[in-house]
């Protein structure tokens, strides 16, 4: 078989078109905000949204509404709990983190297992890219351009929160503000991902890209470039191998993205731990 017919044979399918659009999309915006949550060391809140919206998704459900309202509810009341036990309590962010997230996790889980479904619930978990239907394309492609667009708008703004909040305040913008809408478009984000890779896989697509990018350039700028090209990348390989090896999509993009992390933590020119030895002098 030749690499033409590779590349086509799973487009001949609507639901693998589907299956790539849609992991393209997410893959795309998940990689610019992880510049911003590496940089800033969010890597563990955006953990805790993305595990947070499992019970929201479930009580949309129920209710007949549609997944990404309760997601994205429950993604704004874990940001705001957080906040709040953090800022009326002697307990630190990173507890805090861990209790609301752990809490509201739980009572998802709980919620699967009391809710009588004609549809299997561990998708939401999982992931289900290859059953995205053309309402789901649409819904995660509104989502995911209002996010893009609020961190294309806010750039500026955002970058000078990340490397110096201080500065940011001594200019006339507002740290606490520009944090809360980060945290937003992190809900926000979490909800286009959570449709594709499912709650648990939400976490790697949101941090491994800019993680990598981190080690492959010291300009932020270029993050912001590298981060979704090489995110994307992996969604179509991750995919195509899913297809081919009949092995589980959702997983298999988040492998792929790991496996780049690790060439480029081992490679990188500049801060691989190869590429690093190589660079080193030899004494005489």
């Amino acid at each position: 078989m030749s690499i033409i017919e590779v590349l086509v044979e799973p487009l001949q399918y609507e639901f693998m078109v589907r299956a790539l659009v849609t992991t393209i999309i997410a893959a795309v915006v998940c990689a610019v905000l992880s510049c911003w949550l590496v940089l800033i060391g969010w890597s563990l809140m955006g953990d805790a949204v993305s595990h947070a919206v499992l019970p929201g998704v479930v009580i949309a459900y129920i209710l007949g509404a549609p997944f990404a309202i309760g997601a994205l509810v429950f993604g704004l009341l874990a940001v705001g709990l957080i906040g709040g036990i953090r800022g009326t309590s002697r307990i630190k962010e990173d507890a805090a983190i861990g209790i609301v997230f752990t809490t509201l996790f739980a009572l998802g889980l709980v919620l699967i297992s009391v809710t009588p479904s004609q549809t299997d619930l561990n998708h939401i978990i999982f992931g289900n890219i290859l059953g995205v239907s053309t309402g789901d394309l649409i819904q995660i492609g509104i989502l995911a351009a209002v996010a893009f667009a609020v961190l294309l708008i806010k750039r500026r703004d955002l970058t000078l929160y990340a490397f110096d909040p201080t500065h940011a305040f001594a200019i006339g913008l507002s740290p606490r503000f520009l944090g809360a809408l980060l945290l937003g478009v992190l809900a926000l984000t979490a909800v286009v991902a959570l449709q594709v890779v499912g709650v648990v896989l939400v976490v790697a697509m949101l941090i491994i890209p800019g993680a990598t990018a981190h080690l492959l350039t010291d300009r932020f700028g270029r993050m912001l470039l590298i981060a979704p090209i090489l995110s994307a990348l992996s969604a179509v390989i991750g995919i195509y191998l899913s297809y081919w090896i009949d092995a589980a999509s959702g997983g298999l993009v988040v492998v792929v993205q790991g496996v780049v992390f690790g060439l480029a933590y081992l490679f990188a020119p500049r801060h691989g731990v190869v590429g690093r030895r190589l660079r080193r002098p030899v004494l005489a």
